[in-house]
């Protein structure tokens, strides 16, 4: 082919560098919408094969879970609850910080985890996290059904006065901040992660750790005013305490605490795919 013909042929694929750190790659991750919805697939499947109790375990791990607080920081610690039953107040923190943590524990080894296939084939590398940020939606619904059934046992059977309110139609938005928030920490996390392979011995710790500076065992307005502000701080805290408060009538609900966990969710989503987007270049040579 001679040079005048190779400027004028159509060619079905071009290859360039991307140099933006702050590239989405939306028309990439669009183009391969199948393949994230093969990943979503993969990580639902997955989690619960081969085990006798299968998706039940949806259902049995918060249920465990709050039982536990329940008995351990209700009964025995004596924490204050804001005057609901300890089974609703426990498993509305529950719900919330499940989809939190789970996102951000599981988008953290990344690279680790997918390694193999990131070393043979070509595809939107941010498929991969986003796939367990919608994946764990699919969990996120399961549970917030049991919260919602077991809040309409204890209106109707125990006669509980609980006060719903409109900010409850701020649910899709909490949602949203859980899921952005813990995309953006699990993408930086998962970029160390390449090099210090520490990061993944210390991220369920430092995650564990976390949970006990967000109002999950207790509510916000019973921190000591010389904490709370340190409490408030935690980006997952207003999250938690609008979602109690819309459903519950209980908590602490602010709008400037949900903007500020709002830009704080901007900003980890902007480090962490900066971060992101440059290690995934070379973490081929390093994992």
């Amino acid at each position: 082919m001679t040079k005048a013909n190779t400027k004028n042929a159509d060619w079905t694929m071009v290859i360039s560098p991307k140099s933006n750190m702050l590239s989405l790659q939306l028309e990439d991750i669009w183009r391969y919408k199948d393949l994230l919805y093969l990943f979503v697939r993969r990580d639902f499947v997955s989690i619960y094969k081969q085990t006798i109790l299968g998706p039940a375990w949806f259902f049995i791990q918060p249920i465990l879970t709050t039982i536990t607080y329940t008995i351990i920081f209700g009964n025995v610690a004596g924490l204050s609850t804001d005057g609901l039953p300890k089974m609703i107040f426990y498993l509305s923190g529950v719900v919330c910080w499940s989809y939190f943590s789970d996102c951000i524990t599981t988008i953290s080894s990344t690279f680790i985890a997918n390694a193999q296939v990131f070393g043979k084939v070509y595809f939107p590398r941010l498929i991969a996290p986003l796939s367990v940020v919608i994946s764990k939606l699919i969990k996120l619904g399961i549970q917030f059904l049991l919260f919602i059934v077991t809040l309409l046992y204890y209106v109707i059977f125990e006669s509980t006065e609980v006060s719903p309110n409109i900010y409850l139609l701020l649910s899709p938005v909490l949602v949203l901040l859980m899921g952005g928030l813990g995309l953006g920490l699990g993408l930086l996390i998962s970029s160390l992660t390449t090099k210090y392979r520490d990061m993944r011995f210390l991220i369920a710790f430092g995650v564990q750790l976390l949970m006990y500076g967000t109002p999950v065992i207790y509510p916000l307005s019973k921190v000591p005013e010389e904490y709370r502000l340190l409490v408030t701080l935690n980006p997952i805290t207003p999250v938690v305490e609008a979602f109690r408060y819309g459903f519950l009538g209980t908590g602490t609900f602010s709008v400037y605490h949900l903007v500020y966990s709002f830009v704080f969710t901007v900003i980890a989503l902007l480090l962490g795919i900066v971060v992101f987007n440059r290690v995934e270049k070379t973490f081929m040579d390093s994992v």
